[in-house]
C-alpha cells in the first residue's frame, strides 16, 4: 500500500536484513547481460586459429605418411594449445567481470536512516532513491517528493523534451502510466534528470522496470579499433603476406629439389608456423583487458580502451580543487557580518556572538534539511553545535517553493511557511557576486563587500553570500531576483588539502606532466591552494569572464604558462582544454557536473569523479576516479606508462624469436641441409612464447624511473624503426648462434638427430634467455631476477622441465626425432645460453648509453 504522506523528513528507508531478503528472491537490478558462451563455442572459435589449423594439417600429413607417433604428439600439443587459449579466454572474462561490477551505475538511496551511494544493481523494490540532477534513475519508481523536477526520458519514449514530474496523490497515482507526458509521479529505470531533485520509492527492477519490458536492454559493449590494434593488424598482415609466399616457395624448392612434396608440404607448414604472428593480437587483448584490472585496483575504471593507450602520453593534467585536490570536507571556518569577522575554527569559548545567529540562521534556512552536499552539511553541523534549542531552528517550518542555481544566477533561495509569521520567509545563498546582486547594493556597498570576499579567499577561504526577504503570502514570484533581498553576510569555507597533493605534484613535474588547476573559487583561494601543493607559477591566473572574452589565438598563447583558471563555470572547460589540444598537448581532464561533459568528452583522457560525480559525466569520460582523489590519476598515469612499455617489449620479442625460428625452417631447404625444425618443435617453442609474452612481459613491474622521463609522444608508433632494429638485431644474434650450432654439428660428423637436439637445446635456451633480458632495458640480468615477476620464475621453471623431459625420456625423445645429450653436449649448450645471455647483456648496456630506445 503507497503511503502519500511519505515525505523527506524522518524516513528511515530499509534495513539491511530486508535488502538482502529482497534480493534473493527479486535478484539484482540489472537486465540480462551478454550471452555467457560455452566451452563448445570457445573450442570451435579456437579452432579458427591459423596456428591451430596449421597443426590439425601437419597430423593429418602424418597420418598419410605413415608417422602415427608424430600425429598422436601434435594432437597433444593441440589439447595443449586449446588449454592455454581457454585458461586466457577465462582469465580475461573475470577480469572483464570484476570491471563489470566496478562501472555499474551509482544510486543514492536512504537505508538505516542514512543516504548511502550504492550499486545500481544492489537496488531493491521498496527503497528510496534520493534523485539529483544529472544522475541516471536506477530503478522504476514513484515520486513522493520533488522540487522542479524535469527528467530526460528520451531513451523510452523517443521524445527529446525533458518532462516534468509531480509527486504522487491519490488523483494520480496509476502504475498503468506510461512513460511520456507532464505531471506524472513516475520516474523509469535508464532515464536522466535534468533539473531539481525529488525523492522517490522504488515498484520495480530489473527486467520488471519499463525498460526490461519494453526490450531496452543494456546494449552490447561495441568494441573500440584502437590505434595499437590498428598497427598490430597492419604487422600481422605483413607477415602472413611474407609467411604466405615463403611457404609457397618452401614447398616448390624441397619439391623440385628432394622429389618428396608431401616432406616438402610439412617442411612449408613448418615455416608458416614459424611465421605466423598469432600473438600480437592475443597478447593486445590480454595487456590492455589486465591492464584495465590493473588501473582498477588503484580506484581507477576504465570505460574506454583506448584511454589505457592514451595514458601514457598525457602532458597536461586539469583537475577540480573540491574533492580532488582536497579532501572536499567543508568546515565552516570564519564568517563575516557588517563590519566584523568571527573566527569559528579557533574559537575556545564554544560560543558564537549573538550578532551572528542570525547569518547562521538563515544559512540554514537556504540549506536542505538532511543535506549530502559537503557545503550544507557543514552548514548544518554549525548550526546544531551552536544554535541547538535556540528560537534560530526551525524544524516546523514548512518548505514552500526552491529556486535552484541557474547559469544566471549562481544562487539559490528557499521559500518557508511559518506558523506564527504572515509573510513567507526567503533565505538566499550562493556566490558573493550573486548574492550581491539580488540585494541590489549600491556601488559603493558593493565595492566595499568584494573587499571582503577578496581578503577571505586570499586566506583560502571559500566564500558563500547570505541573505534574506520576506514575501506576502499570494502570487510568489517566478524568478529570486523579484524579491527584495537583504543582505546578512559571507560564510567562509575551508577544505583540507589531501595529504599526498604535493609530493604527487612533485612526480608530476618530474614525469614531465603541467597540472592545471580549476576551480570555480575566487583566484585568492586558487592561489592558497596552489602554493600549499607547489604549483608552478602560482602568481598567474585567468578568470572565466576573461576566457570568454579572448578568441581563439590569444587563449592558446595564454595558456602556455598559466596554471591556475579560477571563477570557471564548467561550460568553460572546454574553452581551456581546446586550448591545450590546439598546442598539442594530450589533455587528462577531471570533472563531475552535467555541465562538464562537453570538456570529458572532448579532452584525449576525461576523468569523471566516481564519489561526487553525476551519471551524465562518467558516460563521457574515458576513466571514472572511484576514490576522488588526485594520487589515483598519476598512479593511473604510471600504469598506463608501464603497460605501454611492457606491451612494447612483448611486441619486440614475439618479432625477434620468430626470425631464428623462421630462418632456421628456411635457410636448411634453400641449401639441401636437412631439416632442424618439424612442426612439433614449433608447436613446442609456442608453449613457451605463448605464456612469456602474455603472462612475463605483462607482470613485470615498472621501472623506477619510469615517471622520470616524458610522456610518450601519441603519434610515435609502438613497432617503430628503432624498435625494429633492436628485434631484428636480437633475433639474428639468436639464428647465428643457432645455425652455427647445427652446421658445426654435422661437420664434426654428427648424426642429423644430434644435430637437431643440440640445435633446439640452443634455440630454446637462448629463448629463455631472449625473455629474461628483454623483460627489462634498463636493468641488468641481476636487477630483473631480483624483481618480484613471479610470472618469469614459473615459465623458465616450466620450459627447463619440458626441455629435460624432451630430452631424457626415451618415448618423448624418439617422438621429437631426438637423441640423447651427453654431460659435454650440456654443458656445451649451457654455455652458448650464458654466452647469448651476456651478449643481450651488452646490447642493453649500449642501449642504455645511446638511448636507443626506452
Amino acid at each position: 500500500m503507497v503511503n502519500f504522506s511519505d515525505k523527506s523528513e524522518n524516513i528511515s528507508g530499509l534495513s539491511q536484513e530486508e535488502v538482502k531478503k529482497k534480493l534473493k528472491i527479486e535478484g539484482y537490478n540489472e537486465l540480462p547481460s551478454r550471452k555467457k558462451y560455452g566451452l563448445f563455442y570457445l573450442l570451435l572459435e579456437v579452432a579458427k586459429e591459423p596456428m591451430l589449423l596449421l597443426l590439425i594439417i601437419s597430423g593429418v600429413i602424418y597420418l598419410f605418411l605413415g608417422n602415427i607417433e608424430d600425429a598422436i604428439m601434435l594432437v597433444s600439443f593441440i589439447v595443449v594449445v586449446v588449454g592455454i587459449t581457454i585458461y586466457q579466454e577465462r582469465k580475461t572474462e573475470k577480469a572483464i567481470e570484476a570491471l563489470k561490477n566496478l562501472s555499474s551505475p551509482r544510486a543514492l538511496v536512504i537505508r538505516d536512516g542514512r543516504q548511502v551511494n550504492i550499486p545500481g544493481r544492489e537496488v531493491v523494490t521498496g527503497d528510496i532513491l534520493v534523485l539529483k540532477e544529472g544522475n541516471r534513475v536506477p530503478a522504476d519508481a514513484f515520486v513522493f517528493s520533488s522540487s522542479n523536477l524535469l527528467i530526460d526520458e528520451s531513451l523510452l519514449t523517443g521524445e527529446s523534451i525533458p518532462v516534468r514530474k509531480s509527486e504522487a496523490d491519490e488523483d494520480n497515482f496509476s502504475q498503468n502510466i506510461r512513460p511520456g507526458g507532464d505531471d506524472t509521479p513516475f520516474v523509469y529505470s535508464g532515464t536522466m534528470i535534468i533539473q531539481g531533485h525529488g525523492m522517490a520509492k522504488v515498484i520495480a527492477t530489473g527486467v520488471n522496470t519499463e525498460m526490461g519490458k519494453i526490450g531496452k536492454a543494456l546494449k552490447s559493449i561495441k568494441d573500440e579499433t584502437t590505434p595499437l590494434q590498428i598497427e598490430t593488424r597492419k604487422i600481422i598482415k605483413n607477415m602472413l603476406i611474407i609467411g604466405a609466399f615463403l611457404c609457397v616457395a618452401v614447398v616448390l624448392i624441397y619439391g623440385f629439389t628432394r622429389g618428396n612434396w608431401l616432406k616438402g608440404f610439412l617442411a612449408g607448414l613448418s615455416l608458416s608456423m614459424a611465421m605466423i604472428p598469432e600473438e600480437f593480437s592475443v597478447v593486445l587483448l590480454i595487456f590492455l583487458t589486465m591492464g584495465a584490472w590493473r588501473i582498477s585496483k588503484k580506484q581507477v575504471l576504465t570505460r574506454k580502451v583506448s584511454a589505457i593507450e592514451t595514458l601514457g602520453s598525457a602532458s597536461v593534467l586539469c583537475v577540480d580543487k573540491t574533492g580532488t585536490l582536497t579532501l572536499n570536507k567543508m568546515t565552516l571556518g570564519k564568517i563575516y557580518i557588517e563590519n566584523e569577522y568571527f573566527d569559528i575554527e579557533n574559537n575556545k569559548f564554544n560560543v558564537v556572538p549573538e550578532k551572528f545567529h542570525n547569518l547562521l540562521e538563515y544559512s540554514i534556512l537556504a540549506s536542505q534539511r538532511d543535506p549530502f552536499d559537503p557545503v550544507e552539511s557543514a552548514i548544518k553541523k554549525t548550526g546544531e553545535k551552536y544554535l541547538a534549542n535556540s528560537e534560530h531552528i526551525h524544524n516546523y517550518w514548512k518548505l514552500v517553493r526552491e529556486y535552484p542555481l541557474s547559469k544566471e544566477i549562481i544562487a539559490l533561495s528557499h521559500v518557508w511557511e511559518s506558523v506564527d509569521k504572515q509573510n513567507y520567509i526567503i533565505a538566499a545563498k550562493g556566490a558573493p557576486e550573486s548574492i550581491i546582486d539580488l540585494c541590489h547594493v549600491d556601488e559603493r556597498k558593493k565595492d566595499k563587500l568584494l573587499k571582503v570576499v577578496v581578503e577571505l579567499a586570499n586566506e583560502g577561504y571559500r566564500v558563500l553570500g547570505v541573505a534574506k526577504a520576506t514575501f506576502s503570502k499570494i502570487n510568489i514570484p517566478e524568478n529570486q531576483h523579484d524579491f527584495n533581498f537583504e543582505f546578512i553576510g559571507f560564510l567562509g569555507f575551508i577544505d583540507p588539502v589531501r595529504e599526498n597533493v604535493s609530493d604527487t605534484i612533485k612526480v608530476c613535474y618530474e614525469a614531465g606532466i603541467r597540472v592545471i588547476l580549476i576551480t570555480g573559487d575566487y583566484p585568492g583561494t586558487a592561489q592558497n591552494i596552489a602554493r600549499q601543493i607547489g604549483l608552478k607559477n602560482p602568481q598567474k591566473y585567468i578568470l572565466g569572464t576573461e576566457l570568454e572574452e579572448m578568441d581563439t589565438g590569444k587563449l592558446k598563447q595564454k595558456v602556455k604558462d598559466v596554471n591556475i583558471f579560477a571563477r570557471v563555470v564548467p561550460e568553460q572547460k572546454l574553452l581551456i582544454v581546446n586550448a591545450f589540444k590546439a598546442n598539442g598537448e594530450i589533455v587528462a581532464m577531471t570533472g563531475d557536473g552535467v555541465n562538464d561533459a562537453p570538456a570529458l568528452k572532448s579532452a584525449n583522457i576525461g576523468i569523471a569523479m566516481g564519489e561526487r560525480g553525476t551519471d551524465v559525466a562518467r558516460e563521457s569520460a574515458s576513466l571514472v576516479l572511484l576514490n576522488d582523489d588526485f594520487s589515483s590519476i598519476v598512479e593511473a598515469v604510471k600504469l598506463g606508462r608501464r603497460i605501454f612499455n611492457n606491451l612494447k617489449k612483448a611486441m619486440s620479442y614475439i618479432f625477434s624469436i620468430h626470425i631464428p625460428i623462421a630462418l632456421v625452417s628456411l635457410i636448411p631447404v634453400i641449401f639441401k641441409l636437412p631439416l632442424i625444425l618439424m612442426p612439433a618443435h614449433i608447436a613446442f617453442m609456442e608453449l613457451i612464447i605463448d605464456p612469456a609474452c602474455s603472462t612475463v612481459f605483462e607482470a613485470q613491474p615498472e621501472n623506477e624511473n619510469i615517471m622520470k622521463n616524458k610522456p610518450r609522444d601519441l603519434k610515435e608508433s609502438m613497432f617503430n624503426k628503432k624498435t625494429l632494429l633492436w628485434s631484428v638485431i636480437n633475433g639474428i644474434s639468436i639464428f647465428i648462434i643457432t645455425i652455427s650450432v647445427f652446421i658445426i654439428a654435422l661437420k664434426r660428423g654428427a648424426s642429423e638427430d644430434e644435430a637437431r637436439t643440440l640445435t633446439f637445446t640452443a634455440l630454446v635456451l637462448s629463448n629463455l634467455a631472449l625473455i629474461a633480458t628483454n623483460t627489462s632495458w634498463s636493468k641488468n640480468i641481476i636487477k630483473i631476477f631480483k624483481s618480484k615477476n613471479k610470472s618469469l620464475y614459473f615459465v623458465l621453471g616450466i620450459a627447463l622441465v619440458l626441455l629435460s623431459s624432451i630430452l631424457y625420456i626415451p618415448d618423448l625423445r624418439s617422438l621429437f626425432h631426438f637423441s640423447k645429450l651427453g654431460i659435454y653436449d650440456v654443458l656445451l649448450c649451457l654455455s652458448l645460453g650464458v654466452a647469448i645471455t651476456l651478449w643481450f647483456e651488452l646490447l642493453k648496456l649500449i642501449n642504455i648509453k645511446i638511448k636507443f630506445i626506452r
